[in-house]
């Protein structure tokens, strides 16, 4: 009986495996199959890419884009990733389609939203020749939240300054930028604001950009004031070239001492600004921190004084900056050259007898690096903050304190201009080669003046009024700032001018 049911059950097994063998061999058939219809689909799409490529050498290539496939956006909405490479689908050749995704690549960089990207190409359907399908592979930040703190010097606002930021991108999976500001400093200036920015909007050739401010600055050391602004702006960016922005700002003015000078008094109390604003800015230079080669310039232009309001402040202000820089080919030097100038007017009804706002004004003076940032005709190196220009004596107040007599109020000026020059090469030492520490020398001079003092406003006086300095000093570049160590000397000043020499810190942004 045993043998029988062993008989019986390999009998069974048999016939199963009879069963099966077919089986497994249509599977194998069928995998066979696939993959030679896979590696046929990859050897066509390998052809018509040799194809295309030994074409491009040669002559133009008619293609055009089929589709253009997004992956790895998990926040970011397709129709952000869609508008900066739009352009392709309007090319014709495949030479303008490479050129609009080089572009495409350069525009999502300044979007700043990934942390890396890939454009593909890939080749059309086979019943649609001479297309090409676009992949785009994104891969989002984990953290989409940042924050950054920084010391730095502001010559035109502040000594020195405690600069906080915190933003996170992409929160509604637009592209945008939400931030907030808060920056401190050693005279008692607070400085908040908050706001967003979208790099590109719908079918907008331009960024949009709004913030909220409150500011609050203390002047009362050089200018017998205090200062509170709170204000909202908003405008449009281009190509982080152009900026077209209007502003809306409450200001108010006070005199808490009591002792302000007689122009300063004039303008004490509350007032209105409402302007538009227009800046365009270029710089080719290899660096901001050290620049070797390449030039920089920036120009804007306000208009202030939009609305029937009688309070409203009327004036045009106009800034121009230009600077560039040329490699000596010997111990890695190189040669900066800059000058900056700016000019403010009032307009409107008896424009002549008014006079422009003290919080536009232009203040020369104060701890600042030349080479660095496109920043106006503020910096004056060897002078102390808002110690150039016209001044004005405090008035006496009977309290027995004799550091007050004599005292002036620094009033700014209307029209200002400066130059410089900057040497910087490197030192003969290993180790400071290697973390791009080096030294400078550096020339400087500049003149600013008032608009209502007429009798000052002829071309000699204007020529003679030119205060200039030199120095020298040691460049230490880090991440957070660039920081310099110079010593200056004071050429010319004069008689009110408040004189800085001797050793100097100084910070500024990289």
């Amino acid at each position: 009986m045993a043998s029988e049911d062993d008989d019986a059950r390999s009998g069974g097994e048999q016939n199963r495996a009879e069963q099966e063998e077919p089986v497994a061999e249509d599977a194998a058939e069928e995998e066979e199959e696939e993959e030679a219809a896979d590696g046929s689909n990859a050897v066509r799409k390998r052809r018509v890419l040799e194809r295309l490529a030994h074409k491009m050498e040669k002559e133009d290539v008619n293609v055009r884009v089929h589709d253009i496939q997004i992956k790895g956006n998990k926040r970011t909405k397709d129709w952000v990733i869609e508008s900066v490479l739009g352009k392709m689908k309007e090319a014709t050749t495949l030479q303008d389609i490479l050129l609009e995704a080089a572009k495409a690549s350069v525009q999502m960089e300044r979007m700043d939203v990934f942390e890396r990207w890939v454009i593909n190409f890939d080749v059309g359907p086979p019943e649609l020749p001479g297309t090409t399908n676009v992949i785009v592979e994104v891969v989002e930040p984990e953290r989409p939240y940042s924050c950054n703190v920084g010391m730095f010097s502001r010559p035109e606002s502040r000594k020195w300054s405690l600069e906080g930021t915190l933003k996170w991108k992409n929160l509604l999976g637009y592209g945008e930028t939400w931030d907030g500001t808060g920056c401190y400093g050693w005279d008692s200036t607070a400085e908040n604001s908050v706001g967003v920015n979208f790099p590109r909007f719908r079918t907008w050739p331009a960024g949009f950009f709004t913030r909220v401010s409150l500011l609050s600055q203390d002047w009362h050391k050089y200018s017998s004031y205090k200062e509170r602004l709170l204000g909202v702006s908003t405008g449009l960016i281009h190509d982080n070239n152009h900026e077209l922005s209007y502003n809306l700002t409450w200001r108010n003015l006070a005199d808490p001492s009591h002792r302000a000078s007689k122009t300063v008094r004039g303008q004490l109390g509350h007032s209105l600004l409402s302007a538009v604003k227009y800046s365009y800015r270029l710089d080719t230079r290899d660096s901001s921190v050290r620049p070797t080669e390449g030039f920089a310039f920036s120009t804007s232009s306000q208009i202030a004084g939009l609305g029937p309001d009688a309070r409203l402040s009327r004036f045009f202000r106009q800034e121009l900056d230009f600077r560039f820089a040329v490699p000596l080919g010997v111990f890695n030097a190189a040669l900066n050259l800059g000058t900056s100038a700016g000019l403010i007017v009032p307009w409107g009804k008896d424009f002549l007898s008014k006079s422009t706002p003290l919080s536009d004004r232009f203040y020369m003076g104060g701890p600042s690096c030349l080479v660095s940032e496109l920043r106006g005709p503020f910096s004056l190196v060897g002078f102390r903050t808002r110690g150039v220009g016209p001044r004005e004596l405090r008035r006496l107040v009977k309290s027995g304190n004799e550091e007050e007599v004599g005292k002036r109020d620094t009033l700014g000026g209307d029209f200002a201009i400066n130059g410089f020059a900057d040497l910087s090469f490197d030192l003969p030492l290993k180790f400071l080669k290697e973390h791009d520490i080096h030294a400078h020398v550096f020339a400087c001079s500049g003149n600013i003046l008032s608009l209502a003092d007429r009798k000052n406003m002829t071309a000699q006086k204007f020529f003679s009024g030119f205060r200039s300095s030199v120095g020298a000093g040691l460049v230490i570049p880090t991440r957070m700032f660039r920081l310099e160590i110079n010593y200056c000397r004071v050429l010319k000043y004069q008689e009110n001018d408040r004189v800085r020499k001797g050793f100097q810190l100084c910070f500024s942004p990289p």
